[in-house]
C-alpha cells in the first residue's frame, strides 16, 4: 500500500519537470491522476514549451505503473478549460482527493524595461491559474466530505528579492496569499492547503539559453550543451546556502507527498520551504 493508495490527483503543468515528476510519483504511491498541460509555447516565455509527446511520454509513465489518468491540454489561464477538465477527470476516475497547482513560467526583465503583456502572462499563469484549479477543484473536494490537500507551487522568490523577476515574485508572493485564505476558508472541510517553495530546479524552466546568458553574459555558453551545463552550475550555487546548484523534480515531489499523505494530515496553511537554505544564506 502507497500513501496515496487509492486517492485520485489533479496535477496542472505535468508534461515535462515538476509536474511529470509529481505525476509518476504519486502514481507510485497509488494515487490515480488527472493531468493537464498547456503542450505548447506561450507568449513572453523565452524558452520553448511542452508538446503533446511530452505530455504522452507522462501518460505512459504512470500507465506502466497501472494507474489510470486522465490528461487534458489544458491553458491554465483558462477558467472554463479547467473546470472542464477537473469534472471530466472526476467523472471518469470518480473522486477528487488531492491538488497539485504547479504549472508556471518565467522569464527575465528589469522591472522598469517590463512590457505589460509579459507581467500579465505570468500573473494569469501563476497566480490566476492556480486559482483556478483549486476553483475546479474544490466544489468536488467539499461535496465527498472526505477532506484532502492542495498543494500550490510558489518559490524561493516569494521569499527573497531577485532582479529581473518582479513578475515572477510578484505572482509567487499572491500564491501565498492564496493559499493562507484558502487554508482558512476550507479547514472546516478537512482540506488542508499549502504552499512549497523550492529554490532552482533542474527542468527547461532553469536549463534554457535565456538563463545561462543572463548568468553568465558574454560567456557563449550553450543550453544543448552537458559541458556548458556544469560551468552554468557553478553560477547557480551562489543562490543557495548549502553547496549546490539546484534540487530535482523529485526533491519537490517528495515534499508534495508528504503534505498530501496521512503524514501530513494536520499540517495546513504551511509555507514548505525545499530551497536549500536560499531564504536564509
Amino acid at each position: 500500500m502507497g500513501l496515496l493508495e487509492g486517492k485520485v490527483a489533479v496535477i496542472t503543468g505535468a508534461a515535462r519537470g515538476q509536474g511529470r515528476a509529481h505525476a509518476i510519483r504519486f502514481a507510485e504511491e497509488g494515487a490515480e491522476i488527472i493531468a493537464m498541460d498547456i503542450c505548447r509555447d506561450v507568449e513572453t516565455v523565452p524558452y520553448r514549451g511542452a508538446r503533446p509527446e511530452d505530455l504522452a511520454e507522462t501518460v505512459a509513465s504512470v500507465e506502466k505503473l497501472d494507474r489510470r489518468i486522465i490528461a487534458t491540454e489544458t491553458d491554465v489561464r483558462d477558467g472554463a478549460a479547467v473546470t472542464e477538465a477537473v469534472d471530466r477527470g472526476v467523472a471518469e476516475l470518480g473522486r477528487l482527493d488531492i491538488v497539485v497547482a504547479n504549472a508556471g513560467i518565467t522569464s527575465f526583465v528589469r522591472a522598469d524595461e517590463m512590457p505589460e503583456d509579459t507581467w500579465a502572462t505570468t500573473i494569469a499563469t501563476n497566480l490566476t491559474g492556480v486559482w483556478h484549479v483549486c476553483r475546479a477543484a474544490m466544489p468536488h473536494m467539499i461535496a465527498s466530505g472526505r477532506g484532502g490537500s492542495m498543494v500550490l507551487t510558489s518559490s524561493s522568490a516569494a521569499h527573497i528579492g531577485l532582479p529581473n523577476l518582479s513578475h515572477y515574485s510578484a505572482a509567487k508572493g499572491g500564491v501565498v496569499g492564496l493559499m493562507q485564505c484558502l487554508a482558512v476558508e476550507l479547514g472546516p472541510h478537512m482540506i488542508r492547503v499549502n504552499t512549497i517553495h523550492p529554490t532552482t530546479v533542474r527542468t527547461p524552466m532553469a536549463l534554457n539559453q535565456a538563463t545561462y546568458d543572463l548568468f553568465l553574459p558574454g560567456a557563449g555558453l550553450s543550453a544543448d550543451s552537458p559541458e556548458d551545463e556544469v560551468k552554468v552550475a557553478e553560477a547557480f550555487k551562489g543562490l543557495n546556502a548549502m553547496p549546490i546548484a539546484w534540487v530535482e523534480p523529485e526533491d519537490i515531489a517528495n515534499a508534495a507527498i508528504f503534505l498530501s499523505s496521512d503524514q501530513g494530515r494536520y499540517i495546513s496553511g504551511t509555507q514548505l520551504r525545499v530551497d536549500a537554505g536560499s531564504a536564509v544564506r
